[in-house]
């Protein structure tokens, strides 16, 4: 039996630009899997706050999938931070596009911790059961990364939210244990999921072909970064373990990602590479078109994942998809994907030094002809959005999920 399947993204849309500060992997997995969906003949809107006023209200995504803009009254987007407080306008608009549609929804997905207040309305209002995925923890992101000052309000209401849902998914079995650590959840009230990658479109391309096209040198040894520009990311400790390698011939580190010259981050990390020395090593390429990414994780050497914290590690995949070995610090499902030695490395702690001493590791296998893009590509294989969607389907259809509450 197909079914309606409400999502909500609020602060984030899953159209937005990937990489800035609030679009990362959770757009790319709401996206996916209601692409997935829709395949198979189930129903799907998505709904955001996100670049609302820039578009339709309604906007057909995909076969059987729609992106609803809610308003709440206010005029165009408004800021993480602030949107909290517009919850309740949101909801009644929300509401009153469920009443003109004349549409019952089946099963009620939200997506991170503000889309979770929200969905509790909707959960309390239409007696409908209702998942949650956090896609970070705050407790934990606040814990992994002092400089990552989570609001009482977003660690409240997690636990809260954690308490009053039906059930949560989560990508990872380090994140199960998280929440059954911090929040005090049941076992039986997490289903553990994993991300995927999209196959045909992240692909081993042509090395020289994929740096010609963005303008590289053949002769690089090129670190790739692809993702937020955000203190959890570990950026400033990529710059320092750049600024250990550069007795290695052609050292390039290029930054994919980021809102722009103009903010405060970005003119943070061009500080930090010129006192480190390395401003000549490093290109900050901006904000990337998804479609271009296989491009740059083709023209890579390695792609460096530093981060103090993942739920799972979307862009892992995608470069271990394109035949590109990642190095990696012990974050999300990182030490489950990535096979030392064979597809990169996992470090075992945060030391600068240490990821140095990985990535050219890798540096070392290359010269040795050691590392098989084919044999890099094979070992993510089974991470499909299909099996996602799939196991996602069984937690919506299993007891008490995809019923009406009585």
């Amino acid at each position: 039996m197909a079914l309606n399947i409400a999502m909500l993204s609020i602060h984030s849309s899953p159209i937005g630009d990937l990489g800035t500060q609030d679009t990362g992997g959770m757009s790319v997995y709401v996206r996916e899997l209601a692409k997935e969906f829709g395949r198979r003949g189930h129903c799907i809107d998505i709904f955001t706050q996100h670049n609302s006023g820039r578009h339709q209200r309604a906007v057909d995504l995909y076969d059987n999938v729609r992106l609803i803009h809610l308003s709440g009254g206010t005029r165009g987007a408004v800021s993480k931070g602030a949107l909290y407080a517009y919850l309740p306008q949101l909801f009644h608009d929300l509401e009153s596009f469920k009443i003109q549609e004349d549409i019952e929804y089946d099963i009620l997905h939200s997506h991170y911790w503000l889309s979770g207040v929200l969905g509790a309305m909707a959960q309390s209002a239409w007696n409908i059961h209702h998942l949650l995925t956090y896609h970070t923890i705050g407790t934990v992101k606040q814990q992994t990364c002092p400089s990552e000052h989570e609001p009482e309000l977003r660690l409240t209401s997690e636990r809260r939210l954690a308490r009053g849902c039906d059930g949560l998914v989560v990508a990872t079995q380090k994140e199960k244990e998280y929440l059954s650590r911090y929040d005090a959840v049941s076992d039986d009230k997490i289903t553990v999921i994993p991300c995927g990658v999209d196959l045909h479109r992240f692909k081993p391309l042509d090395k020289p072909s994929a740096r010609r096209q963005l303008g590289f040198s053949g002769d690089d040894f090129i670190v790739l970064y692809v993702g937020r520009y955000a203190p959890v990311k570990g950026l400033r400790r990529l710059l320092e373990t750049v600024g250990r390698l550069t007795h290695l011939p052609g050292l390039r580190l290029v930054l994919v990602g980021g809102d722009g010259p103009h903010t405060p981050i970005f003119r943070q990390l061009q500080s930090e590479a010129t006192a480190l020395n390395i401003q000549n090593r490093v290109t900050f390429a901006g904000r990337v078109e998804q479609k271009i990414l296989p491009q740059y994780y083709s023209a890579a050497d390695v792609l460096a994942v530093p981060s103090y914290y993942e739920s799972f590690g979307l862009v892992a995949l995608e470069a271990l998809a394109c035949g590109t070995p990642v190095v990696t610090t012990p974050v999300g499902a990182m030490e489950k994907i990535v096979k030392d030695g064979v597809t990169g490395y996992v470090a075992t702690d945060l030391d600068p030094t240490n990821f140095a001493r990985l990535i050219e590791a890798v540096w070392l296998k290359q010269q040795e002809n050691g590392l098989s893009p084919s044999k890099i590509r094979a070992s993510v294989t089974e991470f499909t959005w299909a099996r996602s969607a799939s196991l996602l389907l069984e937690a919506y259809r299993s007891v008490p999920y995809g019923q009406q509450k009585n």
